[in-house]
């Protein structure tokens, strides 16, 4: 058993078989190897006895369950109404100038990976973004210059 089938075997057992466990198995899956990929979504299609395609429908309808493998760092813009407002496109243009990527695309060094999403709930300080798990607000273009220079650091 390769550990791809692994984890989605002690993710079943784990949470169960049923039809109502797939959202859960997904997520375990994205947090231990990133992305989903096709062989992935088909080991849980067998595991839980259901539709391959059932599987990707549900996999490419949530925004963080990633379907492609992603950059070490995936920054998420939040592209509600509220953000448009306060500027969001230009904190996009800031973001693709400085890493040389648009929307949807990896840097070729699979650093960092650029995606807009809905609502991250931070509207009262938008424009808003995502960096992995760290959430940064009201930003500004000199602002996000400041945060993808410390992680070009790293």
């Amino acid at each position: 058993m390769n550990p791809t089938q692994e984890l989605i075997t002690n993710l079943a057992d784990q949470y169960g078989r049923n039809r109502e466990q797939l959202l859960p198995i997904l997520q375990g899956v994205v947090e231990k190897e990133k992305f989903l990929s096709d062989y992935s979504m088909i080991e849980i299609a067998r595991e839980l006895d259901i539709p391959a395609a059932e599987v990707y429908g549900t996999a490419t309808f949530y925004s963080f369950l990633e379907y492609k493998q992603m950059g070490t760092y995936i920054i998420r813009v939040c592209k509600t109404i509220t953000c448009s407002m306060k500027g969001k496109n230009q904190i996009l243009l800031t973001i693709k100038d400085m890493l040389k990527i648009g929307v949807g695309e990896t840097t070729p060094d699979r650093k960092f990976s650029l995606l807009e999403t809905n609502c991250l709930g931070w509207c009262h300080k938008a424009p808003a973004m995502l960096i992995n798990d760290e959430i940064f607000t009201e930003l500004t273009p000199e602002k996000v210059r400041g945060i993808l220079t410390e992680y070009l650091k790293k």
